[in-house]
């Protein structure tokens, strides 16, 4: 039996243990053939430069004009090259349309390319029920229901599609005030605010929290927004290893002890940024320790729940559920309604005080366009459904139908040899894939089996880690993760993608973790 001794930092009560996430290497040819390929690839684009230089072959991307060829360059080549050479023969494994709700299922227009995806046409066909595996639908609330979405409708009617002003002027409805609230009861905090794009509540928002003399500390494996938003305030920034506490803790001890550079005077203020579920690893934040950490050294904590709120927590209420952490400790709650509300838009949550600051010096708050009636009604609609306040259980049931296909999905991928990431918690599933080319093939391979992928390359990843990633939604059924399963095996065979070296089985755990209380 394993004991864990595992406490909530700063008042004693037990939590839940924080697993370790171990990131499995691929075995050292694996390193050595994907970067034989880049280095072929790369080889090839330097020679393709070189015959559209000469004439032999035509450039199909932007170029200088003529008469501006003595000005500073516009359009840089060296920066193009990756997009050039190596993405447009690949084009057609991203931006792929879908003529159909995005839910469980979806229908995709066939598209083909005459010129190596520099263009595309459509053919005038389309695939029907391809298996959705790549929406972030994880409470499956993305759905065409038409007795679920009567009061959307309704509101459709009453306020019309649109605000069409900023909610300082008079764009503020009551509905936005009634889900505010909502949203604050949810989360256990004092208030909280709602804004109409997910991405700019971090990116609009950090700004007003933090300026010059601040310093923030970031996950390096944080989403654009937040990186975004850190660069936009004027602050100094630093970045920690991946849920790295001996990092962190190292560049708190720096910070307090040396403070600016070389004034040495104080930082005004310390924010530690981080992410509940991180959307490209399904890695979890330790947040117990993260929470003792900013209080031993006095900083605030900014907690980014886009893929945590709703998809983790035995009632859905993100990271801070799951690790039975108070939501009190959080400084800043964010998270947005695109995942597993079904809508879309974001919110900050947390003291009274805080949210009434936001409400007028958050560029978010004075200058964007209010959160459209309908929108704000579909949060509302799901809220109230995962809440239990529409007289239901359907949100319960939900959260716990997304758990169960979430950990039966991943044992069965460690079973069949793929090396994959995250934390059995999350509903992020990425498959190693590695080389270029079998980033390319099993995308095709896929859909000709109509399951439909997302695979992510460099640069959004790092150049040996491409990968494919799954995302588990409460709307697949049993037999529908089974067909992808069975698929994922025939592929997996064929590009030999199963890298594992470790053995797993489908016994349970036999090593018991226990939780013990210990006095703070």
């Amino acid at each position: 039996v394993c004991i864990k001794n595992v406490f909530s930092p700063g008042n004693g009560v037990a939590s839940r243990p924080q697993k370790h996430e171990p990131f499995e290497q691929a075995p050292m040819y694996v390193a050595v053939m994907t970067y034989l390929g880049f280095g072929i690839v790369t080889l090839f684009g330097y020679l393709r430069d070189f015959l559209r230089a000469v004439g032999l072959e035509k450039c199909h991307l932007a170029q200088e004009r003529e008469e501006q060829k003595d000005f500073i360059p516009l359009y840089q080549d060296f920066e193009n090259f990756y997009t050039r050479n190596l993405y447009m023969r690949v084009r057609d494994n991203w931006n792929r349309p879908i003529c159909s709700l995005p839910g469980p299922v979806f229908d995709l227009m066939e598209r083909v390319s005459d010129d190596y995806n520099w263009t595309f046409r459509f053919t005038g066909k389309t695939l029907h029920n391809v298996i959705n595996m790549g929406s972030y639908n994880y409470l499956g609330f993305a759905e065409n229901n038409v007795d679920f979405l009567k009061t959307v409708a309704d509101k459709v009617n009453q306020y019309g599609t649109g605000v069409c002003s900023t909610r300082q002027e008079i764009g503020n409805l009551s509905i936005h005030e009634e889900l505010e609230g909502l949203v604050a009861n949810f989360l256990g905090v004092e208030s909280a605010m709602i804004y109409g794009m997910g991405f700019a509540t971090n990116s609009m928002n950090i700004p007003a929290l933090v300026g010059k003399g601040c310093l923030i500390l970031s996950d390096e494996l944080n989403h654009t927004s937040l990186i975004l938003g850190a660069r936009l305030s004027a602050a100094t920034i630093r970045v920690f290893k991946h849920n790295n506490m001996h990092s962190l803790e190292r560049m708190l001890r720096e910070a307090v002890c040396s403070g600016q550079p070389r004034t040495h005077r104080p930082w005004k203020k310390i924010l530690i940024m981080v992410e509940g579920i991180y959307s490209m690893e399904g890695s979890v934040v330790r947040l117990p320790e993260i929470v003792a950490l900013k209080k031993k050294y006095k900083a605030y904590l900014y907690l980014d729940e886009a893929h945590s709120i709703g998809a983790v927590g035995p009632s859905g209420k993100g990271v801070t559920e799951l690790f039975n952490v108070n939501p009190t400790d959080i400084d800043v709650m964010m998270g947005t309604f695109t995942k597993s509300f079904g809508a879309a838009g974001g919110y900050i949550a947390g003291k009274k005080e805080l949210v009434d600051y936001l409400r007028s010096y958050s560029h978010s708050a004075v200058y964007a366009t209010a959160m459209s009636p309908p929108i704000t009604e579909q949060i509302l609609r799901a809220l109230k459904c995962i809440m239990g306040k529409d007289g239901t259980t359907e949100g319960l049931r939900r959260i716990h139908q997304l758990a169960e296909n979430t950990r039966f999905f991943r044992a069965k991928l460690k079973e069949m040899g793929f090396i994959i990431y995250g934390n059995d918690d999350s509903p992020v599933v990425p498959i190693l894939l590695y080389m270029p080319g079998k980033v390319v093939a099993f995308a095709r391979e896929m859909l000709e089996r109509r399951i439909g992928v997302v695979v992510v390359g460099f640069p959004a990843t790092p150049i040996t880690e491409a990968r494919a990633r799954f995302c588990l939604s409460a709307a697949h059924t049993r037999d529908m993760l089974n067909q992808v399963l069975h698929h994922l095996n025939e592929v997996g065979d064929t590009l030999c993608l199963k890298f594992s070296r470790r053995k797993y089985t489908s016994r349970p755990d036999l090593c018991a973790e226990t939780n013990l209380e210990l006095d703070s």
